[in-house]
């Protein structure tokens, strides 16, 4: 938004502190993907279409690349105005296939991104991978046949004995989802020809015939114990697929097949489930389905078992766990991004800039997942964005750098030099920049290692009061660089020279794990890794290893030197034949010995005269932070290997778990493992005489990135945030919680806020414990800005990517206010308006409805619309003597509002315009507006108005007394005068006056005198002969002193008559005067003009000058005042108005039911 010129100044300033505070939200503000393109299976010669859609600050240019290459326009390649790719038709095979991986590549001034990874796979059935073979089998015994096949999607296999379909499931015959066919018990009838079918919705495929031939069984069956004759095998499965452990046993009698883990954990019951005679079906597999199973064969009764172990490995698809943030930096600074993703395999983390690979150089680094921009130039402003990818797809997260421009930088710090205080301390000085000094506001500190490629770089920033810094925490005989950057407010200077410094040696921090073999009954084969040089602490110069038996204290040690051939294993000799020896080891470096590693146990082999095999050379590698993947091969020997026993145990239990190999297998991965935690593991190799001697090694696995002993910085954020506009006000927030495995109870906090025009004050937070939430009190028709953060444990994560979420646009909540009637011609009123009170409401049209009386009955309404801009609106050909009915709705996109009250439009007849005013006006009563005419005068202008009326009533104030003044001295002398023309006018003006308007209209006007009664049949008091009423009272004179002699004559001279004319139909008045001392002396009090029925204090009433008329008359007025309003019409109210059915006590105007519009004239008369 353009600021304003007068405010241009605190503008820029104001934005570049908003550049500086809230980076992230201006950069997904910029650029960023609203549908990716995802994955997409179809038939051969298929119309696909495969989504991009893009927010961001136009123009924004849209690409695609297939397979990482550009892809091009062709007559079955279009790219739509959206984004989104259209192939048709889809080819399959040959150069020219679609097939492939896709990726939509958006562009505009800011950047460029990439989106994630999209397959296109066209249906497609091969060749069987296995098909069946013909089987010999006896009677009662077991028969199996497998059948496989490449397809894509996976195909349904189902067999045909004799070329009739089997069913998939009987007492005796099962058929597993992988394709294998289990035929129990059988029996003669059972032999024949078997074929398997494989369909999809590609094609469908026949394999090649089998025959089954069922031997006769023997008279009586041998007992026989347990055989597993097809175990489970190890599978790696994709998340949610289907995963079939097969176990197929027999024996005699027959044995009872169990599943269990090999790490005790139970099995998850839920979508798992036991088909035939033991087969495991897991469907839908999900991560925590991973680890070895153990198929167990028992005899009944009996304790005869035998196990078959398989190894289920679930692949996850790629998440992340932490995620990059924006950031603003000055020129010359440093920019770190960290991202994190876990996955199974473990997903490989790379990154990219505008959507291209970012590649390391002197200034770029990439190393454990983060990368680090340092002396950032003006090219480095770009989207950056972290690819996480592994087998089972990829996903990206983006982050902005902004890089800020300021030419009035320091130079340099200058004399920078380097001293060595410890072995992990280094001190550093300098001088201060020879240029801008002064400016400087703080230093930062780099360093890294200066051995090595893309080591990792640190930074520690100090205050501009010192030119000094102690590094520490750095690692022992160590070489590391350092450079200083001075920061000013807006940019910071070039970094200084370079120095290199060598941090001392110390003892080592911890010594290496054990691996203890016994090739013979007297030896120990003692081997260990050498430390990294992160615990060595420096040169290792020699290791030391201490062994002794269980039962004796006596104590050996041996040392050996730390580097040579022998330096990482050492063999024990001439030792005792079963016996437990237990042995430990110590490093030393220059400085000095470590303390000794915790003691070890080994038994050595028993002493016999048997062969039997050696140990196993085994290894050990952790695979991830709960997982150990586990390798061996055995050397030469003269016994027969007839298969493998695995155990491991965690370090401080007794109990292991044992796992069972054949011979031809060489390595396992031991999952379900606690992250950072040691584990002994020992392989041994068995024959026919008995088990071999095993190797034994002790590895700890690493630690989990979503650990619950995280740090802050670490905390991964909610993912997977969506909001949905539900309605005007609200908003629908949902969010994924992170993947990590804390069982700790969490929170959130939820930051919204209006996105333009930004006001910090308008930001809110909310908290809840739920990942759902529901905002209330939004505006409607509003862009809204919300993020989501993680607590746990005192920690908080950053905060999640910003989404923007629209408001729907609301309905008119309220009628129109202010609404006027106003006749402008005989047939023809002007009806006026406001748009309703309502925050940030659009109206796109009004709605005006009016009939008269005679056509409401039918139920018909005329109905005008105006555009939302007009507040007028002319209803034109009206019927004289109609009242009509008027009401005003306003309308938008989201609805009609409601209409307004009904206001009631008399048209009358015989009335003339006499000025330009108009004739009569009917408004709603409203207490916040002043009418005046056509013109409304809201509270806003209260303050002229109040001054103007108060020299205006100043001016009338000593008009006032100035009349009072003259009316006191001419009183006495011109009262005869006065009563003696008025007596003679006021009879003869008031008959011509009836008998003019009689004659010229229908309607007959009939002056009424106080203290007589007409009622509307014509009944009355009243005495009149041919010069008019007659009347016998006698009043005494009263003054009006602005009476007009045009409209108000005297009628007669010995009593004060109010009268006015009485049009017949209309209403029924009654006017009672009380007869008093006080009301026979003339008055001295100065009449005020105001409207009938108001009072003296109503005068100043706020709401009377509104509605123009109260509905009462006082009766102490009726005798101090006379007004000298004639023919002065009235203002109809709203119905429910407070003047419709009011009364007065005393004396005044009583309405009948059958009231109707009263045309009221009052005129003041003296009297002698």
């Amino acid at each position: 938004m353009a600021p304003v010129p007068w405010r241009k100044s605190s503008q820029r300033r104001l934005g570049l502190l908003w550049i500086l505070l809230f980076p992230a939200v201006l950069c997904f503000s910029e650029l960023s993907f609203v549908t990716e393109p995802s994955d997409k299976l179809v038939s051969q010669s298929d119309h696909v279409v495969l989504d991009c859609l893009v927010q961001g600050e136009p123009p924004v240019d849209i690409r695609w690349q297939k397979n990482g290459a550009k892809l091009f326009e062709s007559d079955s390649v279009h790219i739509f105005p959206n984004g989104s790719l259209s192939l048709s038709p889809v080819r399959r095979g040959g150069e020219q296939s679609d097939e492939g991986f896709y990726q939509c590549l958006a562009r505009n001034k800011y950047g460029a991104i990439l989106s994630q990874r999209a397959r296109l796979l066209i249906s497609s059935i091969s060749s069987f991978v296995t098909q069946p073979s013909s089987i010999v089998v006896g009677e009662g015994s077991i028969a199996r046949f497998a059948c496989s096949v490449s397809a894509s999607p996976p195909a349904i296999i189902t067999w045909e004995f004799n070329q009739t379909a089997l069913p998939l499931e009987t007492e005796r015959i099962t058929v597993l989802p992988n394709g294998v066919l289990q035929i129990h018990e059988v029996k003669p009838e059972d032999a024949g020809v078997y074929c398997c079918v494989a369909t999809n919705i590609a094609s469908r495929i026949r394999s090649k015939e089998a025959t089954l031939t069922v031997k006769p069984a023997s008279s009586a069956k041998p007992l026989m114990k347990p055989q597993i004759i097809a175990g489970p095998q190890n599978i790696s499965a994709s998340l949610h697929q289907t995963v079939v452990l097969e176990c197929v046993a027999e024996g005699n009698p027959r044995p009872l097949v169990s599943w269990s883990r090999a790490d005790s954990k139970p099995i998850d019951v839920f979508g798992v489930r036991v088909l035939g005679n033991g087969n495991l079906i897991i469907s839908s597999v999900k991560a925590q389905h991973s680890g070895v199973y153990l198929c167990r064969a028992t005899t009944p009764r009996t304790r005869n078992y035998t196990i078959a172990a398989a190894n289920l490995t679930v692949l996850v698809p790629p998440s992340f766990v932490e995620k990059p943030e924006s950031q603003t930096r000055p020129r010359a600074g440093t920019a770190r991004f960290s991202c994190q993703a876990e996955g199974v395999p473990s997903p490989h983390i790379t990154w990219l800039k505008n959507g291209e690979a970012l590649h390391s150089n002197g200034r770029i680094k990439m190393y454990n997942s983060k990368l680090v921009i340092t002396q950032i130039i003006p090219e480095d402003d770009a989207i950056y964005q972290c690819k996480a990818e592994n087998s089972q797809g990829s996903v990206l997260s983006m982050a902005r750098l902004i890089v800020v421009m300021s030419e009035d930088r320091p130079s340099a710090p200058r004399n920078v030099h380097a001293e060595t205080i410890s072995s992990s301390a280094i001190l550093l000085a300098w001088e201060r920049p020879q240029y801008n000094a002064e400016k400087v506001i703080a230093y930062s500190v780099h360093y890294m290692k200066a051995e090595g490629l893309n080591n990792e770089e640190y930074q520690a920033v100090i205050g501009n009061d010192t030119t000094s810094h102690i590094v520490d925490d750095l690692e022992p005989a160590r070489n590391y660089t350092f450079y200083i950057v001075a920061y000013m407010p807006m940019g910071a200077s070039r970094m200084s020279e370079q120095v290199t410094q060598h941090t001392l040696e110390d003892v080592p921090l911890r010594t290496p794990e054990l691996s203890l073999t016994s090739r013979s009954p007297t030896d120990i084969l003692v081997s260990w890794q050498p430390l990294p040089a992160k615990l060595s602490r420096g040169r290792v110069c020699a290791y030391r290893l201490s062994f002794r038996t269980a039962a004796d204290e006596h104590l050996n040690s041996v040392e050996l030197p730390g580097e040579g051939e022998n330096s990482t294993h050492h063999l024990l000799q001439d030792l005792q034949p079963d016996t437990i020896y237990l042995i430990r080891i110590a490093v030393s470096t220059r400085i000095g010995w470590s303390q000794p590693s915790a003691w070890s146990s080994h038994r050595t082999p028993k002493t016999s005269s048997t062969i039997v095999p050696p140990a196993p050379h085994l290894e050990l590698e952790p695979l991830n932070c709960t997982s150990i993947t586990v390798r061996w091969h055995h050397g030469p020997s003269d016994a027969v290997v007839q298969g493998y026993k695995l155990f491991y145990q965690p370090d401080g239990q007794t109990e292991s778990s044992t796992l069972q190999f054949r011979p031809q297998d060489y390595q396992h991965t031991i999952a379900g493992l606690d992250p950072r935690r040691k584990y002994h593991v020992k392989l041994l190799a068995f024959s026919a005489h008995g088990d071999g001697y095993h190797a034994h090694q002790i590895v700890s696995t690493p630690g989990c990135p979503s650990a619950p002993n995280r740090r802050l910085a670490t905390l991964p954020a909610p993912d997977h945030v969506h909001g949905q506009a539900n309605s005007s006000s609200m908003v629908r927030l949902s969010w994924g919680r992170p993947a990590f495995s804390s069982g700790k109870p969490v929170s959130y906090s939820v930051r919204y806020g209006p996105v333009a025009p930004y006001n910090a004050s308008a930001v809110r937070y909310l908290q809840t414990t739920e990942q759902t939430l529901m905002v209330e009190g939004l505006r409607s028709n509003t862009r809204y800005e919300f993020a989501v953060r993680l607590h746990m444990d005192q920690m908080s994560s950053p905060w999640s990517v910003p989404i923007y979420q629209r408001t729907l646009l609301e309905a008119p909540s309220s009628p129109p206010l202010a609404v006027r009637v106003t006749m402008i011609e005989d047939d023809t009123a002007l009806v006026s308006w406001r748009q309703p009170e309502q925050p940030d409401l659009s109206v796109t049209h009004y709605t005006i409805l009016y009939a008269s009386q005679k056509a409401l009955i039918t139920g018909t309404w005329q109905v005008l619309q105006r555009e939302g801009s007009n507040t007028m609106a002319l209803l034109e050909k009206l019927e004289l003597g109609n009242v009509y009915m008027v009401k005003i709705s306003a309308s938008n996109q989201a609805g009609d509002g409601p209409f307004s009250n009904i206001l009631e439009l008399p048209v009358l007849r015989g009335k003339t315009h006499q000025s330009k005013n108009p004739r009569h006006t009917y408004s709603q009563t409203e207490t916040t507006a002043f009418t005046d005419g056509l013109y409304n005068f809201d509270e806003k202008s209260m303050t002229g108005i109040v001054i103007g009326v108060c020299i205006a009533m100043a001016c009338i104030f000593i008009c006032i007394l100035i009349l009072i003044t003259k009316s006191k001295a001419s009183r006495k002398s011109s009262s005869s005068k006065v009563i003696g023309r008025m007596n003679g006018e006021v009879m003869h003006n008031g008959a011509q006056t009836a008998r003019h308007q009689q004659a010229e209209n229908a309607e007959v006007l009939v002056p009424i005198m106080g203290n007589h009664f007409i009622d509307s049949k014509g009944g009355t008091t009243l005495m009149i002969n041919r010069e008019g009423p007659i009347s016998s009272q006698k009043k005494t004179r009263k003054w009006n002193i602005f009476s007009n002699p045009e409209k108000c004559v005297p009628k007669n001279n010995q009593a004060l008559e109010r009268s006015c004319f009485y049009e017949v139909g209309k209403t029924v008045l009654q006017y009672e005067e009380e007869q008093t001392v006080a009301s026979l002396q003339p008055s001295s009090l100065p009449i005020f003009y105001h409207p009938l029925g108001e009072t003296e204090s109503s005068q100043t009433s706020e709401s009377s000058r509104e509605t123009g008329d109260s509905g009462n008359f006082s009766h102490d007025e009726a005798e101090t005042s006379s007004p000298n309003t004639c023919q002065r019409p009235f203002d109809y109210e709203d119905q429910t108005g407070p003047s419709e059915h009011a009364t007065e006590e005393h004396g005044g105007i009583y309405p009948r039911d059958d009231t109707s519009s009263c045309v009221l004239n009052i005129c003041a008369h003296t009297s002698a």
